[in-house]
């Protein structure tokens, strides 16, 4: 070994003027090389040794082994190919055991490890490989299982599989598990709790099994490296020549570092509110306070019944003789955690305050001054004695008004003056009053119990006249339809009939009940009824230029509330407790249904121009839909606090009205643009407050005048109004 001079005269130095990099230090050492090569030697040797011992036990296993001992496939044999002329190799087929993928198999169930009691409340349990429905199978009750298991005498190894919903079978080896666990006993079956012991560190041949070893230390974990001595050294002369250059320690200077702790940008909030000043004590808080402060026993009682956050005070007075007597405060630990509480959880943060104002939310909506006309007072009033004024209509004309009642009066009146111009009598309830909307002929349709009551009122012109009875009463009659309906037709010959009865009579088929809606089409040949009763009985269309009757429908989901007929397309709307469905009568198809959210439908009208549709319930909800743009309503009003009875869309002005058990009318601005991209305008403009609650029951209809800005209303209080501007 040489020392550090010698080292540094013998090698020759080449000093460039760069910094040389730093090298990598090898962690073995001479020794370690000298070891290894003598090592490696011996281990060739024995590598060679071992191969040929290999390759001999495998010349001797194959001889001991056979290809066909060795075989798991089945043995295939050569034959020369029909086709190709080709040697070719056939198997022979596979036959299917209980353990191949067979189609005849049921289809497991592949939800993977999922809760089952998701699948409580579905027909299904689960899904095949294919994604279809795995059903649920029949399982009886627990009667039917007790005579299982008395029938089966092995239905005690069966367990029930949520997933498949069945029984299986366990086996042996299950049912011992489940023995074992039973008598707490381990559910290994090879385990021996009896075993020999090994012992690792007695006994002769046994020292090598514990992997320890009593090999001496090796030289070279011991002996310095004179590999890393050199270049350690070489390192070393970089330094003390310059050539590499330590990190520089940052020396501290006696200067004093100042910063500006305000130097931030100014916040543009506004400062913070300054914290609300403590109020000053009283005579209450003294300790030795006047007798009048002292609470009593009734009031300590109370006091210590009532609720933290409910007590005026969080003290009771005390009273004192000497202040030296004064005990420390009971609730500070208390306070003090609170305290505590409230600086951890709830972190002083300045927040930013909206400031909106509140008016700017609400939406501007025109002045009602500026909308009208509308209807602001009563002006006529038209009483039936007997019973409540359920239906009102007005002729097309808006000269006419027709209003029934539940004793069968119907009185026909004039609708400026309000004169009662004819009364008719029938028997029964009267359940709906239309005027049919033609005006080359003049008619209204009465409906009583299972019978449709066509009358033509008095003092017509003869021309009207004509062709009103020509109409209802032809001379010939058109031909019978093919198909026979349940419901008859009976009409008076124009000579012999009279405005005092009825000269078209359209008999129901019978516990079809009374009719509580009359539905006209816009030509006003077609008329729809709808009845109480259920099913096929309660909605029918009657064509009168064919004297024909028909039901639309064979069946229908729920029970039908109301129908109106679309007023430019042909499109029908039924209405049922819970959802308004538009079908189309051309193609026989249901189009769309709307979902407005009502528990009970009351009333529906469609807008004149065919695109918009309300709808009232007796929750008191009104949904307005846009029927192009969703099924859901796009405004929902709740102005009543009773429920809506009636609703109806003015024929000519931007009006709507409905009325409601609570009594009163509701009059609403609804402006309808062409354009799709402007929303329609709905202004509430009036109450009106003129009919009285009767026995629950407050306006029961409204209807509007055709070509004025009136309505007219009827009540359960047998009293019918006239509303004008």
């Amino acid at each position: 070994m040489q020392s550090e001079d010698e080292g540094e005269d013998g090698e020759p130095e080449e000093d460039d003027g760069q910094v040389d990099e730093f090298p990598e230090i090898d962690t073995r050492s001479d020794s370690e090389d000298e070891d290894a090569d003598s090592e490696g030697g011996a281990d060739e040797e024995d590598e060679d040794d071992e191969d040929e011992e290999d390759e001999a036990d495998e010349d001797e296993s194959e001889s001991e082994f056979s290809d066909d001992s060795l075989r798991i496939f089945p043995k295939s044999t050569t034959v020369v190919s029909d086709i190709t002329g080709q040697p070719k190799k056939v198997y022979p087929p596979i036959e299917p055991d209980y353990d191949s993928d067979s189609s005849t198999e049921d289809a497991p169930n592949r939800v993977g490890n999922v809760p089952m009691h998701w699948y409580d409340d579905l027909p299904h349990v689960g899904y095949d490989i294919n994604g279809k429905k795995v059903l649920r199978p029949a399982r009886g009750d627990e009667l039917d299982k007790f005579l299982q298991t008395i029938e089966d005498p092995s239905a005690w190894t069966s367990a029930f599989d949520s997933k498949a919903q069945m029984d299986r079978p366990l086996s042996s080896e299950e049912l011992d598990l489940i023995r074992r666990l039973q008598e707490n006993e381990n559910p290994d079956s090879q385990y021996d709790p009896y075993e020999p012991t090994v012992e690792w560190f007695t006994g002769k041949g046994k020292e090598e099994i514990m992997p320890l070893s009593a090999a001496p230390e090796p030289k070279r974990r011991w002996v310095p490296s004179k590999w890393e001595k050199q270049k350690v050294m070489k390192i070393v002369r970089a330094i003390r020549q310059g050539r590499i250059v330590p990190n520089k320690p940052k020396t501290a200077s006696d200067k004093p570092q100042f910063y500006a702790v305000w130097d931030d940008q100014p916040s543009e909030q506004t400062a913070p509110l300054p914290a609300p000043k403590p109020r000053l004590p009283t005579h209450a808080e003294s300790y030795n306070p006047p007798e009048e402060y002292l609470p009593t026993e009734e009031e300590r009682k109370q006091w210590e019944e009532t609720e933290k956050e409910d007590r005026e005070r969080d003290f009771l007075p005390q009273k004192y003789s000497a202040l030296r007597l004064v005990p420390a405060y009971d609730q500070f630990i208390q306070q003090r955690f609170q305290r505590q509480l409230d600086l951890y959880l709830a972190p002083r943060v300045q927040r930013t305050k909206l400031r909106i104002d509140p008016n700017s939310l609400i939406p501007k909506l025109p002045s009602p001054s500026s909308l009208k006309p509308f209807p602001v007072y009563k002006s006529l009033d038209v009483v039936h004695e007997k019973g409540r004024t359920r239906c009102i209509s007005i002729s097309p004309d808006g000269n006419w008004a027709a209003s029934g009642d539940e004793n069968g009066v119907v009185n026909m009146w004039e609708v400026v003056v309000g004169k009662v111009v004819k009364t008719w009598k029938f028997k029964g309830k009267v359940g709906a009053v239309e005027w049919c909307p033609r005006t080359d002929v003049c008619f209204l349709v009465v409906a009583t119990e299972e019978q449709l009551h066509f009358i033509i009122p008095p003092n017509l012109p003869a021309a009207l006249l004509a062709a009103t009875q020509a109409l209802l009463a032809p001379a010939n009659l058109p031909p019978a339809p093919s198909i026979p309906s349940p419901v008859k037709w009976q009409s008076v010959s124009a000579a012999a009939s009279a405005s005092d009865s009825p000269i078209l009579v359209v008999n129901l088929p019978p516990s079809s009940g009374l009719p509580k809606q009359l539905a006209w089409h816009r030509r006003g040949d077609y008329l729809a009824t709808v009845a109480s009763g259920e099913g096929q009985g309660g909605v029918w269309i009657h064509q009168l230029s064919r004297r024909h009757s028909q039901a639309p429908f064979k069946k229908v989901k729920g029970s039908v509330q109301l129908v109106l007929f679309h007023p430019t397309k042909p499109h029908f709307f039924v209405a049922t407790q819970r959802y308004v469905r538009i079908y189309n009568l051309a193609e026989q198809k249901l189009l769309k249904t709307l979902q407005p959210g009502i528990r009970w439908i009351s009333s529906m009208d469609v807008h004149p121009l065919g695109d918009h549709l309300i709808v009232g319930g007796y929750d008191r909800k009104l949904c307005w839909f846009d029927l192009e743009l969703s099924d859901k309503p796009y405004k929902i009003l709740r102005y009543h606090s009773r429920a809506i009875r009636s609703l109806h869309f003015h024929p000519t002005y931007p009006l709507f009205a409905s009325s409601s058990d609570d009594g009163s009318i509701q009059i609403f601005h609804a402006r309808v643009y062409n354009d799709l991209m402007t929303d329609p305008l709905i202004v509430p403009l009036k109450i009106l407050r003129g009919h009285q609650v009767r026995e629950g029951l407050g306006v029961l209809q409204v209807k509007w005048v055709p070509r004025q800005p009136w309505l007219a209303s009827a009540g359960a209080d047998g009293h019918v109004a006239v509303w004008c501007s």
